[in-house]
């Protein structure tokens, strides 16, 4: 399954830029994943859907369902197995998603019950990522508390 992770822009700071690249690396060594930064006129609701088209879309958002990595890791093994070829993880700007975007994902994810910048959603959530994978794997890297 490629994974195509969409947001506003990239960051600006240096350390969520430095985690940015490190988590990336570590999923591109078993995933095919994709990093489309938005800018200017695409960085819209529109651009949004336009760059995740043919893709299972899955916002982030504070309203979202909360999910262990567990889940997050079953979730994307089911659509594996349901042949799914691509999803995309769409992070908004400091707006946020409008509805239309909300409206068109399969599903809505919520990293946590705080209102997350986005840049530091955007670090969470290509961890939790790459932990779904390790779990996948049977690897050490999540321990279960």
């Amino acid at each position: 399954m490629d994974i195509k992770v969409i947001t506003v822009g990239k960051p600006t700071l240096s350390w969520a830029r430095s985690a940015v690249e490190d988590y990336l690396g570590r999923l591109r060594k078993t995933a095919r994943v994709e990093w489309l930064p938005l800018r200017g006129r695409q960085a819209t609701d529109a651009g949004m859907l336009e760059a995740s088209e043919g893709c299972l879309r899955v916002v982030l958002d504070e309203r979202g369902q909360a999910w262990r990595s567990v889940e997050l890791a079953r979730w994307l093994e089911a659509r594996e197995l349901a042949a799914v070829r691509r999803v995309a993880f769409l992070i908004g700007g400091a707006e946020g998603h409008g509805e239309v975007v909300r409206s068109a994902a399969e599903v809505c994810w919520s990293l946590s019950p705080l209102t997350l910048q986005h840049e530091v959603a955007l670090v969470v959530m290509l961890e939790q990522l790459y932990r779904a994978g390790t779990i996948r794997r049977g690897e050490p890297y999540h321990r279960e508390g």
